[in-house]
């Protein structure tokens, strides 16, 4: 055995769940308290040791993570420069090994025999495709995306499209591919945000189009669960670049917030998907609910504060006067005081967190704590554990 097996052996006999996994179940527990319980389904799960970003996690970490958190899952390959055959036979060998818990998409690189790749995964098992076009620098307009849109339409399987930042009119190439194939399924991960200042509008006239909330920022989850409609939202963790439990416990904590139902949020929390991947038609669920109440001004300064925090931390620069200054923003005498403790409470794990990331991660386990805070500041009096 090499002597990088031996370490991806090692870390995988010493891994343990995440602390911000611990704390997420209580808050969890809060939210199902109102929502009823959610069948957990992530859209949205990476595997792989070869990313530039840095990120890496072996199987078997993805699915104790899953197995803890009582979540299924969609996995596929993380960037593999040297191409996607072998990485897409062990998302096969994952989802054979996984019981149930774990599905696969195959990534597919159109620059490099996209359709053959594809066309060999989905007779095998794919669930469904996976597109990266800022890993891969193609534009969803070229010739060998619309093959591969017509390929998921015949074998009505999904696309789901990594949809973050600097990529050009993605948006607006899926949705023309959307509307030419209307018995494809486009999800557009990362809460859209390439396009989701305009893309909102357009969501009710194109059902075939969906958005996973793999994603961290306040206001854009603001805005994605306010103006799209509930039925065309998918949950997701990103993992390992989030995690599950808090992902679920955080993110939909927006859907309350909002005024979403416990129908609507549990389509959300994976009922949705399930029909998606069973090849039956998706659930209508309502219209978008619309703008929640305006922010409370303290609380806004604790928003703003901590969303500042971790922007430098994911610049991997200092968050600690940022973090600090949120702290001096809460209120513990005014009308959020029981949301500001819940606050401190997180921000004070964060503290006791601190430290080097964890292998495979670029963060520290302190910016997860710190997030929390942050989304619980944005959605204050909701889903408080006791």
């Amino acid at each position: 055995m090499s002597g990088t097996e031996s370490t991806e052996a090692s870390e995988v006999e010493e891994f343990e769940i995440e602390p911000i996994e611990e704390e997420a179940r209580r808050w969890l527990d809060a939210l199902e308290a109102e929502t009823g319980p959610l069948s957990l389904f992530d859209t949205h799960t990476h595997f792989g040791r070869h990313d530039p970003d840095e990120f890496r996690q072996e199987p078997e970490q993805l699915i104790a993570t899953m197995e803890h958190a009582g979540a299924r899952a969609i996995t596929f390959p993380m960037h593999e420069p040297d191409g996607y055959p072998a990485a897409n036979d062990e998302a096969r060998a994952i989802e054979a090994g996984a019981d149930g818990r774990i599905v696969h998409f195959c990534r597919v690189n159109p620059h490099d025999g996209a359709l053959l790749e594809a066309e060999r995964c989905l007779d095998l098992g794919a669930h469904g495709i996976k597109l990266h076009p800022r890993a891969e620098q193609f534009a969803m307009s070229e010739a060998s995306v619309e093959d591969l849109t017509r390929l998921a339409q015949e074998r009505a399987v999904p696309i789901l499209i990594h949809a973050g930042r600097g990529i050009p009119a993605l948006g607006r190439d899926t949705l023309e591919l959307a509307q030419r194939y209307p018995g494809a399924k486009f999800i557009l991960a990362h809460a859209a945000v390439s396009d989701l200042a305009w893309l909102w509008r357009l969501m009710p006239e194109n059902p075939n189009l969906f958005i996973d909330t793999s994603w961290w920022n306040p206001a854009d989850f603001v805005a994605l669960f306010s103006l799209v409609p509930p039925g065309q939202l998918l949950w997701a963790s990103d993992n390992p670049y989030g995690y599950p439990l808090h992902a679920a416990a955080f993110q939909l904590r927006y859907a309350l917030l909002v005024g979403l139902r416990g129908d609507q949020i549990r389509s959300i929390a994976g009922e949705q998907i399930t029909r998606i991947l069973a090849g039956e038609e998706p659930a209508y669920y309502g219209p978008a609910p619309g703008p929640p109440a305006a922010q409370d001004p303290g609380m806004e300064r604790v928003v703003s504060h901590l969303t500042t925090a971790i922007g430098r931390a994911m610049a991997e620069g200092d968050p600690s006067e940022s973090i600090a200054l949120g702290s001096l923003a809460v209120d513990l005498e005014g009308p959020e005081a029981e949301t500001g403790r819940a606050i401190l409470h997180l921000l004070e794990l964060a503290e006791q967190h601190q430290g080097p990331p964890p292998p495979g991660r670029r963060f520290p386990r302190s910016a997860q704590f710190v997030m929390s805070a942050l989304a619980v500041a944005r959605t204050p009096g909701i889903a408080l554990p006791s």
